[in-house]
C-alpha cells in the first residue's frame, strides 16, 4: 500500500485538474447555453433545448464512451491512420458537455426568477443590454444559482471517476490497479473514497463561503 501513495497523489492531481478544467469550461458553456435558451430566436432556443434534453437524458458513461471512441474513429479517418484520443482530453470534453447541459438549466431558471421590473428599471436608466446583464442580471443570477451549482459541482467531482474506464490514471484507476495487484480491494477503494470525500467536502466549504459572500444582507 505504501508504494501506491505516490501514485494516489498523482491520481489526485489528475482528478483535481480534470474537475477544474471541465467545471470552468462547463460553466462557460452553461452560460452560453442559458443565453441561447432565453434567446428571442426560436431556432436557437430549440437547438439549445434539444442539446440539454439529450445530454441530461443519456447516462454520462455512454457519453464518455461515444466521445472517446467516436473521436478516435473520426480523427483516424481524417489522418488516414489509427490515432487514439487522449483520455484526459476525452474526459474534459465529455464532462464539459454534461456539466454545461445541467448548468444551462440552472442558470436559465435563476434568470427567470429575477423580477422583470429590475430589468425594466435598468433599461429606463439608459443601461445598454450588456450593462444590464453585467450589473443587474449576472450578480443576482449567481446568488440564486449557487446552491444548485454547488450540488452539480459535487456530482462533477464524482463523475470524474468514470473517465478511468478509458484509461485515465486518476484516483479510481489507481485504486483499481492496486486492488487487483495486491488483492486488497477494500483497502484501496476505501482510500479512494476518502480522497473523493475530501474533494467534495472542500468544494462544499468553498461554495458555502461563496453563498455567504453573495447573500443579501438581512435575508
Amino acid at each position: 500500500m505504501d508504494g501506491f501513495a505516490v501514485q494516489f497523489a498523482n491520481g489526485l492531481k489528475t482528478t483535481v485538474m480534470l474537475a477544474l478544467v471541465s467545471g470552468v469550461l462547463g460553466i462557460a458553456l452553461g452560460l452560453l447555453a442559458a443565453a441561447g435558451r432565453l434567446s428571442r430566436w426560436k431556432a436557437v432556443s430549440l437547438a439549445v433545448g434539444f442539446y440539454t434534453t439529450i445530454i441530461r437524458g443519456v447516462p454520462e458513461l455512454i457519453i464518455i464512451l461515444l466521445i472517446y471512441f467516436g473521436g478516435t474513429v473520426a480523427i483516424s479517418a481524417f489522418f488516414g491512420r489509427y490515432v487514439e484520443v487522449n483520455a484526459f482530453l476525452a474526459g474534459v470534453v465529455s464532462l464539459t458537455v454534461v456539466f454545461g447541459a445541467y448548468t444551462a438549466e440552472i442558470f436559465r431558471g435563476a434568470v427567470l426568477s429575477i423580477p422583470a421590473g429590475q430589468i425594466e428599471a435598468a433599461r429606463s436608466l439608459g443601461l445598454h443590454p450588456w450593462q444590464t446583464w453585467l450589473l443587474v442580471t449576472l450578480p443576482q443570477m449567481l446568488r440564486i444559482a449557487l446552491p444548485a451549482l454547488a450540488n452539480q459541482w459535487i456530482s462533477l467531482v464524482k463523475e470524474t471517476s468514470l473517465i478511468s474506464i478509458v484509461g485515465l490514471t486518476d484516483i479510481m484507476r489507481i485504486a483499481a490497479i492496486g486492488a487487483g495487484s495486491l488483492r486488497a480491494p477494500l483497502t484501496f477503494y476505501l482510500a479512494a473514497s476518502a480522497l473523493y470525500l475530501a474533494l467534495t467536502s472542500l468544494a462544499l466549504v468553498i461554495f458555502n463561503l461563496l453563498e455567504r459572500r453573495f447573500a443579501v444582507p438581512g435575508r
